[in-house]
């Protein structure tokens, strides 16, 4: 680490603290030890440590005191419970408490450096996914649009957000906004204040997909070197998004439906069950009944999640909401690329409108990003929109094609990669190679150029 580790030992037996400071600061990590739970106290009032290791029975204040004082000074440090031989149930307990984890004496150095480490990852996980749910959480109200579809979305997120339900699917082409919904739906719910935990089944190897949600043991299949906390845990008492519900592997859609009706799991390789009380959103572009004709989804499954079904409209279904949405972007990319924003005239403009977005919010914010990145702070205008804007009588476009394609049109992609490459490498030749004096040519920042580079693989 880039740091020393930094631990308080909380325990009576002053030779058991010299000797676990001894070799923990061997291990190159900062100790300090303390022998009763009012020294521990004020410790973590006047120094930050980034662990605590707690011993149960303490002289006065016993240890699940101290663990209750330390959580109301800092939540967000781990505690280890050591407990001696017999107080298993007691430690166990403390675990339920908010303690990260327990140890029971006597136990080996290793046994306790590799807790430790583990201990300090998922700490970390956990203060990604708050800061990410604090980042990312979304409003009903921040939806983008005024259309009818929209005012009716919002008061339906509302409704289910404050409900008691927690099972959700929601439904909608790709780029509908499907991960938008879900979260929005979280942080209007009593849930607001725990973790949003956002799944892409599609995105997970079919192998590892049941060891991410629901943890796996150390040893319990190749490469699993040590103990792996589940999505399933990290998002207990808060929500779990499963986008592309439709993905997950026929094997462990049982297993997923036994955690939905008496939330419980077993981690890879465990004895024991676990339980965690979630609110799970899932979510699918695809016709979930027909995968249950076609022996590809679960039938059972497919019911238990269709409890509180949302219907998520498609962009050209929306097409009040076009310009509102443009201005968005454009001023949010403008922001990122430290450049005015873009406009488009009044020409321009009513291609927007009327352009079928099979993509829908995802190809208009695709657009938006790459105009501003070639056209930074310039008006918009019919000609130097892609191809596909002025192709009218392509079959591709027309409403009922729409649904055939749910991906950006790869060839599209490339010229606009092919384009966005030559201009930059253009502004390096001008600026020597100085990429400072390349971004004010290009009109962006230079970290907008750095990210730039780094895309195109330039750099």
């Amino acid at each position: 680490m880039s740091r020393q580790i930094r631990i308080l030992i909380v325990d009576d037996e002053e030779s058991f603290v010299r000797s676990l400071s001894f070799a923990l600061r061997t291990e190159g990590m900062d100790v300090t030890g303390v022998h009763s739970g009012e020294d521990a106290f004020l410790a973590v009032r006047k120094q930050q440590f980034d662990i605590v290791l707690l011993d149960l029975r303490l002289p006065g204040a016993d240890g699940m005191e101290v663990l209750a004082s330390i959580q109301k000074l800092d939540i967000s440090i781990p505690v280890i419970m050591i407990s001696a031989h017999g107080d298993t149930r007691a430690a166990v307990q403390a675990v339920k408490n908010g303690a990260a984890d327990y140890l029971s004496k006597p136990f080996e150095l290793d046994e306790l450096i590799h807790t430790i480490k583990t201990t300090l990852d998922q700490s970390q996980v956990a203060l990604e996914l708050d800061y990410h749910r604090r980042r990312d959480a979304v409003p009903a109200n921040g939806l983008i649009g005024d259309c009818a579809a929209m005012s009716a979305l919002r008061t339906t997120i509302d409704r289910v957000a404050q409900s008691s339900a927690s099972r959700i699917l929601l439904l909608g082409e790709s780029g509908t906004g499907k991960a938008l919904v879900a979260r929005a739906i979280h942080s209007q719910s009593p849930r607001q204040d725990r973790a949003f935990v956002e799944v892409n089944c599609a995105a997970l190897p079919e192998q590892l997909i049941e060891s991410e949600l629901f943890g796996a043991e150390k040893g319990s299949y190749t490469g699993a070197h040590q103990k792996r906390t589940g999505l399933v845990r990290l998002a207990d008492s808060g929500t779990l998004f499963l986008d592309e519900i439709g993905e997950l592997p026929l094997a462990l859609q049982a297993k997923f439906l036994h955690f939905l009706e008496n939330g419980d799991y077993r981690p890879v390789g465990a004895e024991r069950s676990a339980s965690a009380d979630v609110r799970v959103i899932a979510a699918t572009n695809r016709d979930l009944a027909e995968q249950v004709r076609l022996g590809q989804f679960r039938e059972d499954l497919f019911y238990r999640l269709n409890v509180i079904t949302i219907d998520i409209p498609a962009l050209r279904a929306r097409g009040e909401d076009i310009l509102s949405l443009v201005s968005h972007f454009a001023d949010r990319q403008a922001q990122a690329e430290g450049c005015r924003p873009i406009e488009f005239d009044s020409e321009t403009q009513g291609m927007l409108r009327t352009h079928p977005w099979r993509g829908n919010v995802r190809e208009l914010k695709n657009l938006i990003e790459r105009l501003t990145i070639l056209y930074p702070g310039k008006t918009i205008s019919a000609d130097v929109l892609p191809g596909e804007f002025h192709q009218t009588d392509d079959p591709h476009y027309s409403d009922g094609a729409n649904r055939l394609s749910n991906t950006a049109h790869p060839q599209l992609q490339d010229r606009l990669d092919v384009t966005e490459r030559h201009i930059v490498q253009d502004a390096l030749e001008q600026a020597d190679g100085h990429k400072g004096r390349a971004a004010e040519i290009l009109g962006i920042s230079r970290h907008a150029l750095k990210r730039r580079l780094q895309r195109l693989g330039l750099q």
